[in-house]
C-alpha cells in the first residue's frame, strides 16, 4: 500500500478563508458530504478529506470542530458489521422500568461494553409498556441471554419486565446522510 505523505496539518495559508459555520458556505457542504459517508480508512483521514477538498488538514479539523461547537454535530462513530465480526445474534432488548428510574438504570446498562445502544422512548400504553431500550450482541442468543439476565441482576431490577427482540435480518446499516448528491441540506434518504 502507498503511503501518501502529507504536509505539515499547521501549514495553512494565512490567506485561507475565515472558517464558517453556516450550512450555505459550500466548502461546509463538502466537508458534510465528505464525512457523513464515513472517514477514509488512512492514517491521516483529515489530511485527504482536506486535498480532496483544496483545503488542509487543519482547517477540515478545525470547521468539524466548529461543527460540534455549534451543536450542528453531536458525535462521529462507527458503523460496526457485527456478523463479520462473529457476534450473530443481536437483540433489541426493551424494559418496562419505572419512570422515575429510567435515568438510573439506563446509565447502569450504559456501563456494559456489549451494550451499544440504550435510550429512552415514551410508553404507548395500552399496547406499548416499554420505555427503556437497549441494543445487545452476542455470539450467539444464549449468550445474548445471559448478559441481559447479567444486566438485570446488576442494575438491581428484580422484576424483570422486559422483552427480547432478537434481530432476524439486515436491511441497511450506514450512518445517516444530511447533504444529498446536489448538495443541498435536509434531502436525507
Amino acid at each position: 500500500m502507498d503511503m501518501k505523505v502529507y504536509p505539515n496539518p499547521l501549514d495553512c495559508d494565512a490567506s485561507a478563508p475565515q472558517i464558517q459555520s453556516e450550512l450555505d458556505d459550500p466548502v461546509q457542504k463538502a466537508l458534510i458530504k465528505a464525512i457523513e459517508g464515513g472517514l477514509p480508512l488512512t492514517a491521516r483521514p483529515y489530511a485527504l478529506i482536506g486535498e480532496r477538498l483544496g483545503i488542509c488538514e487543519a482547517e477540515v479539523i478545525g470547521r468539524i470542530q466548529l461543527l460540534f461547537d455549534n451543536d450542528l454535530i453531536k458525535r462521529m462513530g462507527v458503523v460496526v458489521r457485527h456478523g463479520q465480526l462473529g457476534y450473530k445474534a443481536n437483540a433489541m432488548v426493551v424494559w418496562d422500568i419505572p419512570d422515575e428510574r429510567v435515568g438510573e438504570i439506563g446509565r447502569c446498562f450504559g456501563r456494559f461494553p456489549f451494550v451499544t445502544l440504550c435510550y429512552q422512548r415514551p410508553r404507548c400504553l395500552p399496547q406499548w409498556r416499554y420505555n427503556l431500550f437497549t441494543m445487545i450482541h452476542g455470539r450467539g442468543h444464549d449468550e445474548v441471554r445471559a448478559r441481559i439476565e447479567t444486566m438485570a441482576d446488576h442494575c438491581a431490577l428484580q422484576d424483570k419486565q422486559y422483552e427480547v427482540l432478537f434481530s432476524r435480518r439486515c436491511f441497511k446499516q450506514r450512518g445517516a446522510r444530511y447533504v444529498s448528491l446536489d448538495g443541498e441540506p435536509g434531502q436525507s434518504e
